[in-house]
């Protein structure tokens, strides 16, 4: 399984016997922050693609996972939440980019919390009026409820307020309803032969899946508000034949001095442990050894700085 280097799409169909029955196309998913639509989108790809925390707002880019079998390719596009609120040139990027998912997509897939429905959820609704694209909502978390009668009246309430195609009440964490939400995507795509080559698993680099399992540590280690004035820049990334192993080197960018020592820790515990963390899973992404070094820097009020985010890799036409 390859990650690209760019973002070009190159058609490779996996089999030429399918050629006219076979099917590929764009299936964005969408919602407000902490509904699971990155663990979602992991799971329908069958591995670990987009970073996942139990914070909201930890997906910042828009990410293609790609799942290509004999018959179809489907390209799942991972987006930030869609969130009120928050008025930082982050905030307004992340927004404009899941917003951006709506173009050239061929299905939506509107992830929403079982039980729960709030004002974020409405934002993503309106924004869905009048869209002449098939949506398909999906009730993740199911598992929470015991009695799934307990589920009706939520589900009355999402038919009254959303314009759908279909609904599908899944577990992402139990793997519930993956089968199905695989049957009705492929409803809506059109036969053609697939858009990226079949060993491709994401239109991403390795670079920047390295400094978003880095990123992922930090948000899972951290406190509540720190993880949310971080970044990372990878600033080498390279195999060294000699050693064997992938070098990398990355600067953990923070807002403010009092951030910084809590990223270090006490005696450089923290980042430590952010780096094991972070080696581990750099390990089986690479399938190398890898020997990795953490810096931490102050850039002061990076996220509202337009310029800087862009520097950073914050920018809508991405390379990375």
């Amino acid at each position: 399984m390859q990650h690209s280097d760019t973002s070009s799409k190159t058609s490779s169909l996996p089999s030429g016997e399918n050629k006219g029955t076979y099917q590929a196309g764009f299936a964005a998913v969408i919602g407000r922050p902490n509904v699971g639509k990155s663990t979602l989108m992991n799971e329908l790809l069958g591995q670990k693609l987009s970073i996942t925390s139990h914070k909201p707002q930890t997906t910042r880019h828009r990410i293609h996972g790609i799942h290509t079998t004999d018959q179809h390719q489907i390209v799942y596009v991972d987006t930030p939440g869609m969130h009120l609120g928050g008025q930082k040139s982050i905030n307004q990027y992340m927004n404009r980019t899941a917003k951006s998912a709506f173009a050239d997509v061929d299905v939506i897939l509107f992830v929403l919390e079982a039980g729960r429905w709030t004002d974020e959820d409405q934002a993503v609704a309106s924004q869905l009026k009048g869209l002449d694209i098939p949506v398909v909502v999906l009730v993740n978390k199911i598992d929470k409820f015991k009695n799934k009668e307990e589920l009706m009246p939520f589900l009355q309430t999402v038919s009254e307020k959303v314009e759908f195609d279909t609904l599908i009440p899944v577990s992402a964490y139990q793997k519930n309803g993956l089968e199905q939400i695989v049957e009705t995507v492929l409803k809506h795509l059109p036969h053609q032969e697939a858009i990226f080559p079949e060993d491709y698993i994401t239109d991403r680099s390795s670079r920047f899946l390295a400094s978003e399992i880095i990123r992922e540590k930090l948000m899972r280690t951290l406190g509540e508000e720190v993880p949310y004035g971080t970044t990372v820049e990878i600033e080498q990334f390279q195999y060294d034949e000699e050693e064997g192993r992938w070098v990398i080197h990355a600067l953990i960018l923070v807002e403010r001095p009092g951030q910084k020592k809590i990223v270090i820790g006490k005696k450089g515990e923290m980042i430590k442990k952010v780096g094991t963390q972070a080696r581990k899973d750099l390990v089986a992404m690479l399938d190398s050894r890898v020997h990795l070094e953490l810096w931490v820097k102050v850039k002061e009020n990076w996220s509202d700085d337009a310029r800087a985010l862009a520097s950073l890799g914050y920018n809508d036409d991405y390379t990375t």
